[in-house]
């Protein structure tokens, strides 16, 4: 892998994106469906692209949005879809977009209010938490967000009613009626004006923040980490947990300093990525260059990606930990100290995971499940209890709840 001499080292100002002529892109630019970039396509995790390349447009957000309206009429999920965003320049835009289209459709839909971020965790928890013991009225969810990607990139996720990302056969359905749709001009898309739609009866602006930062006392011993008195440090990188971390604070007495408050969608206090593009990437040593200059201030100090389903961790004598050592250390710690979870319950992994996980998961006698790279394959083994813990290569870990859920849920990958 070559590596760029920018690499580690602040991004220049000329590296910067043009916000004006990104966001010009986004709404007049016209996707051309003889080019397969251009088309719909979920990969891992949703739809990403950028207005430059045509791969990420309104013209798409509104052909997915309504593909996504016209799959939960087919599936009768009449409940509150809660949809939230992260701090890429498109995600704002693309909100406003998804809006017109989910109000034109009737849609019960559920934001972040004073036009706030959201963690992609938190519109997983929701939806859970909504549709607890409901058979009807259930609820599911849309992330835009396109994770660590570069500033210029926007992206766009459907989470189903169980609260993780949508698999395979829902993506593809969504992902050929919302081409079917482009061909045609959009002209089946259900659509009105933004105002109309924000001041909608069925669009509500709530807090997500406190319900969430009051729900995590219920799977993370809040009072053991108060209690060890460590120096604890956090960068947001730029993201959307920005705003979670004082209330996390105040709510459990803890004192995590915040060594980057900063939201700017150019992201130019990151570091630059092995390949000269500024990436938030929680797991490159060199995107992760500044918080790593501070690992011999704090015991521990973390980051996530914008949307904070990733994590990174640094400490004195690892600096950027490998993302399989905390794997295999948690999947030891959990197994050993979560004495209701079912014991036939698996441990995921992806297939380009650590073969330590696997020693680690015999060593206990527990059963292991290889997936294929992507979260949405553990989505339902711990939706349904059969997973007690999911964890990927890239730094994304999720594991099942206390009974506080009543079953392992998909509540915090950070």
């Amino acid at each position: 892998m070559d590596i760029s001499p920018l690499a580690g080292k602040p991004a220049p100002k000329e590296m910067l994106v043009d916000l004006s002529r990104l966001e010009k892109e986004y709404f007049e630019r016209r996707p051309d469906l003889d080019h397969p970039t251009q088309r719909v396509s979920f990969g891992t995790s949703g739809h990403r692209g950028s207005p430059f390349d045509g791969s990420f447009t309104e013209a798409h957000i509104f052909a997915i949005t309504q593909a996504i309206c016209d799959y939960r009429r087919a599936q009768a999920t009449n409940g509150p879809l809660y949809m939230g965003k992260d701090t890429h320049a498109l995600s704002g835009p693309a909100q406003c977009t998804a809006l017109e289209v989910l109000a034109a459709n009737d849609v019960e839909t559920i934001i972040q209010r004073d036009e706030g971020f959201t963690p992609t965790p938190v519109i997983s928890r929701a939806i859970l938490v909504h549709n607890r013991s409901r058979s009807d009225r259930l609820a599911d969810g849309i992330v835009i967000t396109p994770s660590h990607n570069p500033p210029e990139d926007g992206g766009f996720k459907y989470n189903p009613t169980n609260g993780g990302p949508a698999d395979t056969d829902v993506t593809q359905w969504i992902e050929e009626r919302a081409n079917d749709l482009l061909r045609n001009g959009n002209a089946g898309v259900k659509r009105m004006t933004f105002k109309r739609a924000i001041n909608a009866e069925r669009t509500h602006q709530e807090d997500l923040v406190l319900p969430y930062v009051n729900d995590l006392r219920n799977v993370v011993d809040m009072d053991a980490i108060r209690a060890a008195g460590l120096a604890l440090a956090v960068d947001p990188l730029g993201g959307a947990a920005v705003h979670y971390w004082e209330p996390i604070n105040a709510t459990y007495g803890l004192d995590i300093a915040v060594v980057n408050p900063r939201v700017d969608p150019t992201f130019s206090f990151m570091t630059v990525d092995h390949d000269g593009a500024i990436r938030m990437d929680c797991s490159s040593p060199y995107a992760m260059a500044r918080l790593v200059g501070l690992k011999d201030r704090y015991r521990v100090a973390f980051a996530n990606d914008p949307d904070s389903d990733r994590h990174g961790i640094v400490n004195p004598a690892a600096g950027l930990m490998n993302p399989n050592h905390y794997l295999s250390v948690a999947i030891l710690y959990l197994l050993t100290h979560r004495p209701d979870w079912p014991v036939e319950a698996a441990v995921g992994k992806t297939l380009v995971s650590s073969g330590m996980i696997d020693r680690v998961v015999r060593k206990l006698e527990r059963r292991l499940s290889e997936v294929p790279v992507g979260f949405k394959w553990f989505s339902p083994g711990l939706f349904d209890g059969s997973y007690c813990f999911g964890g990927e290569e890239s730094a994304g870990v999720s594991c099942g709840a206390t009974a506080a859920y009543g079953r392992p849920t998909r509540t915090d990958r950070s």
